[in-house]
């Protein structure tokens, strides 16, 4: 059992295949079969929820955070934590326990009756039936549809998780993991019923990315552009990476006026946009690249790393009494911050570290990028924008984004980006954008011709400016001078891409492979419905790009 896993929901999954002796993200069979365990249970949980629904009542909301932080926790690079997943799994069992007494009688998947063991010897032995292939007689186009849809709402509870944090929700996505987690343990829902669900998946992506959207202008303003220093300051240094802003923000209040510098890293980097934080003038800068790169940059540092969501990767030794975890992340044996019945974070531990290891000890010469062109930002410049296509002076837009990994090829995405020709404009989004935006792009009719849009949730905003060009020129998004190439590791990219198909999208370029979850027939379905291509070279893909009849 201990040297026994299957798991193949990232991208650089073993040989293309399955991770099944230790995940190539640093996860042990023990944490992986503990985390399917879990995802078994909260298919039981589900199976007593959707009646519930169906009758019209809402579930407790403190059922659904559970749910949506239990899905988030097996996300690739978050938790990797075994003490943390055996609470989590004694936690589902009493939910479990409680619906399982108001759901009406009936007789439920083997998922719902299971009873969770004491021991975590006896749970290990309890997973093999959790396993993502332990029915070897499963259709395997049923398995792909399902897995499909496990992954984007393994996306979907990271946004939600990241809105709720600053008490934004939608009913209809809260609703919506109980329902798509019961129709995938449901043996009577074939195949062209997954196919639906997984555009409604899809759906409920792109809305989940509306409240988050919603919920950080709200609280934050809306990004506008600004200037980045991605170089170093003098002094002590807390390092933010990951994605949730509330928690940003919380440190940046505890530690003004300390004389302590904080840095973004990773896709932390979009919020040097919003002004409500920006205000915070020891907010200096953004640190590093992305999140494949941390060990080797994170290494001997004088400074401390706070971990607010993914990608966390092993802490080397070099740096694990200085990188602190909060939310739903963890490693054994770094310190978690947790938090109150209100919602506050002391970061303290943080800050006296922070102090200790006394920071750099000289400036670097400032060097800046820019960053803030989500959906309003660039959307104030439509006329300019719609008058130079029309002119001939734009002739095409490219969104060149997605996340990033440290497999051999990604570096596709910057000689595509570099190989764009001058009159054209590239829209970058997530942890991707690290392959290219310290490069000099220059402008084109007024305007940068690299519009940082934000973070992976702010697909929401390339289809928001994608759908009010297309008004603007009285068409389709698909009928727009738009190619979109997409960069994929986790499940966050799993809910963007169903995004984008859900509302229609076509001819999107995908890579650096396909996934592994795919089987031959849905991957032909996606090719053969939304004409979703495999990336081949940047040349021959610009050159096909550009080729797009408008």
């Amino acid at each position: 059992m201990d040297n026994a896993m299957f798991c193949y929901q990232c991208e650089q999954t073993m040989g293309g295949k399955g991770c099944t002796k230790m995940g190539v993200c640093g996860k042990t069979p023990e944490v992986a079969n503990l985390q399917d365990l879990l995802i078994y249970q909260l298919k039981g949980i589900a199976c007593y929820a959707k009646p519930l629904i169906d009758k019209g009542e809402l579930i407790d909301k403190t059922i659904v955070e559970f749910v949506e932080n239990s899905l988030f926790t097996t996300l690739t690079n978050v938790n990797f934590d075994v003490e943390v997943h055996i609470q989590l799994l004694k936690d589902s069992q009493k939910i479990k326990e409680a619906l399982r007494s108001k759901a009406p009688k009936g007789d439920y998947p083997e998922e719902a009756k299971y009873n969770l063991s004491a021991t975590k010897q006896q749970m290990l032995e309890d997973a093999v039936k959790a396993g993502l292939m332990y029915d070897k007689d499963l259709n395997p186009d049923i398995r792909s549809l399902r897995h499909t849809i496990l992954y984007g709402l393994k996306g979907i509870s990271a946004y939600g998780h990241q809105a709720r944090f600053i008490n934004f929700y939608s009913d209809q996505v809260d609703q919506f993991y109980f329902r798509a987690l019961e129709a995938i343990t449901n043996d009577d829902v074939g195949v062209e019923e997954l196919i639906r669900w997984t555009l409604r998946t899809g759906e409920i992506a792109l809305e989940v990315m509306r409240v988050l959207d919603n919920a950080n202008t709200t609280r934050y303003s809306h990004p506008t552009p600004h200037n980045v220093n991605v170089n170093i300051k003098k002094g002590p240094f807390i390092i933010v990476s990951g994605h949730d802003l509330r928690d940003l923000e919380m440190l940046l209040e505890q530690t003004d006026g300390k004389g302590i510098n904080i840095y973004t890293h990773g896709e932390m980097l979009p919020s040097h946009g919003y002004e409500k934080l920006k205000k915070y003038k020891h907010l200096v800068g953004n640190y590093g690249s992305a999140w494949q790169n941390q060990q080797k940059e994170f290494d001997n540092i004088p400074g401390c790393i706070l971990m607010t969501t993914n990608c966390l990767m092993k802490p080397r030794e070099s740096y694990k009494d200085r990188i602190f975890s909060t939310g739903v992340v963890g490693w054994d044996g770094v310190i978690h911050i947790g938090r109150d019945e209100n919602g506050y974070k002391d970061f303290s531990p943080v800050i006296e570290k922070a102090l200790e290891l006394g920071g750099f000890k000289e400036d670097e010469e400032e060097k800046e990028i820019m960053v803030g062109f989500a959906h309003k930002a660039t959307l104030s410049h439509a006329d300019k924008i719609v008058s130079a296509v029309k002119n001939g002076d734009i002739r095409h837009f490219f969104v060149i984004g997605g996340c990033d990994g440290a497999r051999p090829g990604r570096n596709y995405y910057t000689k595509f980006a570099e190989q764009v020709p001058k009159d054209c404009i590239i829209l970058t989004l997530a942890c991707g954008k690290y392959r290219f935006n310290k490069l000099e792009f220059g402008e084109v009719c007024g305007l940068p011709r690299l519009l940082d849009v934000g973070q992976c949730n702010d697909v929401y905003s390339a289809v928001k400016i994608a759908t009010s060009l297309a008004d603007a020129f009285d068409t389709d998004v698909n009928s727009l001078p738009l190619s979109i190439v997409l960069s994929w590791y986790e499940q966050k990219a799993v809910a963007d891409l169903l995004a984008l198909l859900s509302v229609g999208v076509k001819n999107m370029y995908l890579g650096p492979s396909l996934p592994a979850f795919l089987s031959p027939n849905v991957l032909q379905y996606l090719v053969d419905t939304f004409g979703l291509k495999p990336i081949s070279t940047p040349e021959e893909d610009l050159k096909s790009c550009l080729q797009q009849i408008v």
